[in-house]
């Protein structure tokens, strides 16, 4: 990821879940994307390679919820999530020699919140949260992910101890938050505090996703305050049915909208960016067409 020093925009792809419930394909609580792996393997390669066709730089590995905590609560053996989250990895690498032959496309593996992202007070324990983060790093450094992007933190302890137990893999790792506005995160911490606190952690940038476009633009501005180390944002398009676990399509975040507003995310800092829940390839392409090569200062 030496793009970043040399101040080149990294693109990343867009929404595996929301995308292959778009497609008709299952993605029930509490496995999501995962259940998906053990169903349709082929929906989420096509996905992949799609999103590697659009022009992204970075294909993020269906891992979102493939950790034994996840497996138990669905009633799955726990030793399945070395399994899945080989298998998620693998299908990322199908999908960008299919969709991307010769050229320079990461493999991100995610890492998540442990419990649910919109419920920072079921966080676990710091330590015990840094114990099973560090498990779920070492299956993604196993399986062959080229990063580790540890996604939608609702809290500074959990994203302290992910950032702790995926940086012990020796892999780059990147760290995004998910924020209530632009200021906050979701658990009320500030946002500046949470940046300052993985930025010592030594990732190779901080992001915010899961957040509305319009709150995206804010929250660069409060991280470009508060660290020097690279920024981005890959925000929603639509919002979550909290209580079905479904997503609500918001037209109005078209790709359109989503490459005029990439272009206020630039001139406040980002430098990668991409999109998150509701976002498709159509967004990755319209991204890929708005975004300029190189930071302008």
């Amino acid at each position: 990821m030496n793009r970043l020093i040399r101040g080149e925009i990294v693109l990343l792809d867009g929404a595996m879940g929301t995308e292959l419930e778009r497609r008709g394909v299952g993605t029930p609580l509490p496995l999501w994307s995962a259940q998906a792996l053990i169903d349709d393997a082929p929906a989420v390669r096509r996905v992949h390679e799609e999103y590697a066709r659009a022009g992204a730089d970075v294909l993020t590995a269906a891992t979102f919820r493939t950790t034994p905590r996840a497996l138990a609560k669905a009633g799955r053996a726990p030793g399945e999530a070395d399994r899945l989250t080989e298998a998620a990895v693998t299908l990322a690498a199908e999908g960008r020699a299919l969709g991307a032959p010769g050229r320079t496309v990461w493999i991100a593996g995610s890492i998540a919140p442990l419990e649910d992202c919109y419920r920072p007070e079921a966080s676990p324990v710091e330590a015990v949260a840094e114990r099973e983060h560090a498990e779920q790093a070492a299956r993604l450094r196993r399986a062959g992910a080229d990063f580790i992007l540890v996604e939608t933190m609702n809290t500074i302890a959990e994203a302290r101890a992910a950032a702790r137990g995926a940086a012990a893999t020796g892999l780059p790792v990147v760290v995004s938050f998910i924020c209530r506005n632009d200021r906050e995160l979701l658990d009320g911490a500030p946002l500046a505090d949470a940046a300052r606190e993985v930025a010592a952690l030594s990732p190779i940038a901080i992001l915010v996703n899961c957040t509305p476009p319009d709150v995206a633009a804010g929250c660069l501005e409060t991280l470009s305050r508060a660290v020097t180390t690279p920024i981005g944002c890959y925000p929603n398009a639509g919002a979550p049915n909290l209580a079905s676990g479904a997503w609500t399509f918001d037209p109005h975040d078209d790709p359109d909208r989503f490459a005029a507003l990439s272009r206020e995310w630039v001139r406040r800092g980002a430098q990668i960016v991409g999109g998150c829940c509701g976002t498709g390839p159509a967004h990755t392409r319209a991204l890929r067409e708005a975004l300029p090569p190189v930071l302008v200062e």
